[in-house]
C-alpha cells in the first residue's frame, strides 16, 4: 500500500482504495462491476439528499432509542447534513443502472457518510472499527427498506421541480388565451374545417389540459409518499427494535418537510412497485398532452406560405443549411422527443415492476433511473416551451379574421335559421363558387341581413346561447 491508497476489506478479500476517496470497497467493486451508462448517481442531486436525510433519520431513531451511542450519532448526522447541502455529491459514484436491488447505492451512501463521519471526529478515512459504513451508518437498515424509501422521497422532490415547470406552462397558455381573446377563427375536426371559435379558446383549452395534468400529478404523489423504512431485508422488521419504523419515518418527515406514511404491511410494501407503475403512467399522460399540444403549435404554425400559418412562432434558429431563410418549429419538436422518451421509459417501468420476484423486485434502479429522466426532463420541456416558445407566439389577425368570412363552415351556424338542407346547399356552393355563405344566403333570400348580422356576430358564433 502506498502513501496514496489505504486497504479496505469485505467478504471478497482486500483491495486498495484512493486515500483520498470517501467510498470504499463496496463501491470499488460496483464501478467494476456496472460500467453502464456512464452516469453516476451523484448526478441525481434529489437521489442523494434523499439517502442523506433517510441515514440521518435512522441514526437519529436508533440513537433516540438507545443503540447508537449520541457521538456517533452526531458525526453521522453532520455528514448527512453536508451531503444534504450538496457536497461530495462527486463521490457518489457507482452507475445509475446495477444489479442487487440497489444495494450498491446503498452502500456507496453509506461508505461516504462514515468517512466523512471519521474525519468530524478527527479520524482517517477507512478506521471502520471507530465508526463503520455497516454497524452503525446503516444500523437498523437494509437497502430493501433504504432504497425504495430514497427513491421516493426524491421522486417527490423532482416532482415539485416538475410541478412549478407545469404551472409555468400553464399560466402562459392562459396568458395567451386572454391576448387572443378577441381573434376569431375556424376550428378543425378531423383536419378539416368545422366551425368558429377564437383562438383565445384553442389556448385556454391548452392551459385547462395542464391544470387537469397538475391534479393528476399530484394525487399520483400522495401514493409515493407512503414508504418502508423499517422493513429491513423483507419487511419483517428483523434486527430493528419495535418502535423504529415509525419513529424513522416521522424523524425523516420533520427533516425533509415531505409527510411520510409508514406502510401498513411492510412486507407488502417491500415487494410492491405499483405506485411507480401509477406515476409513470400520470407522467405518460402528460407526455401524451404536451406532445399533442406541440403537434398543433406546430400545425397552427406550419407554412407560412404553404400551410395553415394562424400563429407565429418566435424564431429560435435558422432551420437549414441548404434552405436560405427557413425557420423550424424547434421548441414544439424537442418537447414531442421528450414525449416519445417518456412513452419508452413507461415501458421500461412496467417491465421492471412485472419483473420482481416474491419479497422483493431488484430491479428498482431502472425504475428510479427512468422516472427520474421522465420526470427530469418533462420539467425542462415545459420550461423550454414556456420560455422559447409559448410566451412569445403571436397571431395572424388578418389572415384568421378572412378565413372565417370565407368559410363554408359558417353553414353550421345558419342551421337554426334555413335548415340543414339549405345550410348543406350553401356550404357546398360555397366551396365549389368561392363565394361566401352569407352572400349565397342573402342572395336566395333565406334571411335578411339584420338576421345573418345577428347570427355571424362573433360572441354567437363562439358560445352557447337561448334560442
Amino acid at each position: 500500500m502506498s502513501s496514496s491508497t489505504r486497504i479496505e476489506h469485505d467478504l471478497l478479500g482486500d483491495r486498495e482504495i484512493p486515500a483520498d476517496a470517501y467510498w470504499g470497497i463496496h463501491t470499488l467493486r460496483a464501478i467494476e462491476n456496472f460500467p453502464i451508462t456512464g452516469r453516476k448517481i451523484g448526478s441525481y442531486p434529489e437521489l442523494i439528499r434523499a439517502i442523506a436525510l433517510v441515514k440521518r433519520a435512522a441514526a437519529r431513531a436508533n440513537e433516540q432509542l438507545g443503540h447508537l451511542d449520541t457521538r456517533l450519532a452526531d458525526a453521522i448526522a453532520a455528514a448527512c447534513v453536508d451531503i444534504e447541502a450538496g457536497q461530495l455529491h462527486d463521490q457518489f459514484a457507482v452507475d445509475v443502472i446495477q444489479g442487487g436491488a440497489g444495494t450498491s447505492t446503498n452502500m456507496n451512501a453509506n461508505e461516504v457518510i462514515a468517512n466523512l463521519a471519521l474525519e468530524k471526529l478527527g479520524l482517517t478515512k477507512g478506521d471502520y472499527k471507530a465508526l463503520s459504513p455497516l454497524n452503525h451508518v446503516n444500523m437498523a437498515q437494509s437497502t430493501n427498506d433504504v432504497y425504495p424509501t430514497t427513491l421516493k422521497l426524491a421522486i417527490v422532490f423532482g416532482i415539485q421541480i416538475l410541478l412549478d415547470a407545469m404551472h409555468e406552462l400553464q399560466a402562459a397558455f392562459e396568458a395567451k388565451a386572454g391576448e387572443f381573446s378577441d381573434v376569431l377563427k375556424m376550428g378543425r375536426t378531423q383536419l378539416q374545417d368545422a366551425v368558429p371559435m377564437t383562438l383565445g379558446q384553442e389556448f385556454m383549452t391548452y392551459a385547462v389540459m395542464m391544470g387537469e395534468d397538475i391534479a393528476r400529478l399530484q394525487e399520483a404523489t400522495a401514493l409515493i409518499q407512503e414508504v418502508n423504512l423499517g422493513a429491513t431485508a423483507i419487511g419483517t422488521g428483523i434486527n430493528t427494535d419495535i418502535r423504529y419504523a415509525r419513529m424513522a419515518t416521522e424523524l425523516l418527515s420533520e427533516f425533509s418537510g415531505v409527510k411520510l406514511i409508514p406502510a401498513h404491511n411492510l412486507i407488502e410494501a417491500t415487494q410492491d412497485t405499483g405506485s411507480f407503475v401509477q406515476l409513470s403512467g400520470v407522467l405518460k399522460r402528460i407526455a401524451c398532452k404536451l406532445s399533442k399540444v406541440c403537434n398543433d403549435l406546430r400545425l397552427l404554425s406550419s407554412g407560412p406560405q404553404g400551410g395553415l400559418n394562424e400563429i407565429n412562432l418566435p424564431e429560435r434558429a435558422a432551420g437549414s443549411s441548404i434552405m436560405p431563410g427557413k425557420v423550424n418549429p424547434i421548441i414544439p419538436e424537442v418537447v414531442n422527443q421528450i414525449a416519445f422518451e417518456v412513452i419508452g421509459n413507461d415501458v421500461t417501468i412496467t417491465m421492471a415492476s412485472e419483473g420482481g420476484q416474491l419479497q422483493l423486485n431488484a430491479f428498482e434502479p431502472i425504475i428510479g433511473h427512468s422516472l427520474f429522466k421522465s420526470i427530469e426532463h418533462l420539467a425542462a420541456g415545459c420550461r423550454t416551451l414556456t420560455e422559447n416558445c409559448v410566451k412569445g407566439i403571436t397571431a395572424n389577425r388578418e389572415l384568421l379574421a378572412e378565413r372565417v368570412r370565407c368559410s363554408a363552415g359558417l353553414a353550421t351556424a345558419l342551421n337554426p335559421h334555413i335548415g340543414y338542407e339549405n345550410a348543406t346547399w350553401a356550404a357546398r356552393e360555397a366551396l365549389r363558387s368561392g363565394r361566401s355563405v352569407a352572400e349565397l344566403v342573402l342572395e336566395r333570400g333565406l334571411m335578411t341581413q339584420a338576421a345573418l348580422d345577428e347570427a355571424l356576430r362573433p360572441e354567437v358564433l363562439t358560445a352557447p346561447r337561448a334560442l
